[in-house]
């Protein structure tokens, strides 16, 4: 099987920007568990039922649901790929874990760290540059706070698990894209 590598960050810090150049250059697959289930639920199938009516309630899709996409969206790809970015999962030490047991445990884990100021000033420019109105300075604090909760013990977890390479995001994308790559050339 090919490498896989969960990609963690904060929102704002990156993690997409970065995805997309490392796809470029090495040939990976990058698959976003956001993006998996707005898919499914296109799809009008009847796990996206249950979905759909998981998240209408405002509640987080069961994460043996979202390993199953990660799962199917892995095996399709098996033979195009040279490895996996899987950006912002996992979100809690269990979903590692089992992720581990059923699929198998990383090579490689990138942080991708920076500042809440941060943060907040690229989802604040980004919501002006899109348009959407999403991210509000008190949304983007209750988002970075709820990621902040969970990334500790993720972070920790990788540490001893893995090799956990943090890396700086606070300078412009090529800068930190150089650190990325470096962070991989250490391990591939």
């Amino acid at each position: 099987m090919t490498d896989v590598s969960p990609s963690q960050g904060g929102p704002g810090s990156g993690k997409g920007t970065q995805c997309e150049k490392l796809v470029e250059k090495y040939g990976f697959t990058h698959l976003s568990t956001g993006e998996l289930l707005r898919q499914e639920l296109a799809l009008e199938s009847e796990r996206s039922k249950l979905i759909r009516d998981i998240m209408e309630r405002g509640d987080l899709v069961p994460s043996g649901v979202v390993l199953e996409l990660l799962k199917e969206a892995m095996v399709a790809s098996l033979a195009n790929t040279k490895g996996f970015l899987i950006e912002g999962y996992p979100r809690e030490v269990k979903q590692g874990q089992e992720f581990g047991r059923r699929i198998r445990d990383p090579h490689l884990v990138v942080c991708m760290d920076c500042s809440a100021d941060t943060m907040t000033n690229r989802l604040l420019q980004r919501n002006q540059s899109s348009q959407r109105g999403e991210d509000t300075a008190k949304t983007i604090a209750k988002r970075l706070e709820a990621y902040h909760r969970a990334s500790i013990p993720v972070i920790a977890y990788y540490e001893t698990k893995t090799q956990l390479q943090k890396v700086n995001a606070e300078g412009t994308p090529d800068q930190v894209f150089l650190q990325l790559c470096r962070a991989i050339e250490s391990v591939f």
